[in-house]
């Protein structure tokens, strides 16, 4: 057990990070708060123009000042944008101060979920399918690294999910207040 005062949600783009995280959040009594949309809140500019502006290293920058930002309150469920683990300063923070729930889910469901989806710059490509396991290949292994529990959310509904983690959660992770 990783008694810590925040809950964190990683994984990849579709896993259900925002949907099952709102539901969660609810649930357990945490402020809920999206990486992504909270970037968007303070740049006042969507996350493909910060792309385009800043390209993928100036985003980076902005998402590992926030994570910063973010780690240091307590009570939150953080869902972090699928590349946040990519930073070993934004892994080291999550783990400190978050207990850290990798979301798992397959290619096709992550097609499937993102089907209608046109905010995603790195999705912006010609082979979806190709893209997203060249990710999950890349990814893999940082998320399964600093996660304290993985949760299979392939093919579960978002209140299902959100029922099933909640339960592990209440076994498994000790809410501590700010230190």
């Amino acid at each position: 057990m990783n008694p810590a005062p925040n809950l964190v949600l990683v994984g990849p783009m579709g896993a259900g990070k925002t949907s099952i995280g709102k539901r969660l959040a609810v649930r357990l009594g945490l402020a809920f708060v999206d990486c992504d949309h909270r970037l968007e809140e303070v740049t006042g500019a969507p996350v493909p123009l910060i792309f385009e502006c800043e390209g993928e290293a100036g985003f980076r920058a902005r998402e590992t000042a926030l994570i910063t930002e973010l780690m240091r309150g307590a009570g939150q469920l953080v869902a972090t944008g699928g590349g946040a683990v990519l930073a070993e300063d934004n892994r080291r923070r999550l783990r400190e101060r978050g207990f850290v729930v990798h979301l798992q889910v397959s290619v096709s469901q992550q097609i499937e979920r993102l089907a209608r989806d046109r905010s995603r710059p790195l999705l912006a490509v010609g082979d979806k399918r190709a893209r997203l396991e060249a990710l999950a290949v890349e990814r893999g292994p940082i998320y399964r690294e600093v996660a304290d529990l993985a949760f299979d959310a392939d093919g579960l509904s978002v209140p299902v999910a959100a029922e099933r983690l909640g339960a592990l959660l209440e076994q498994r992770w000790q809410r501590t207040e700010a230190a």
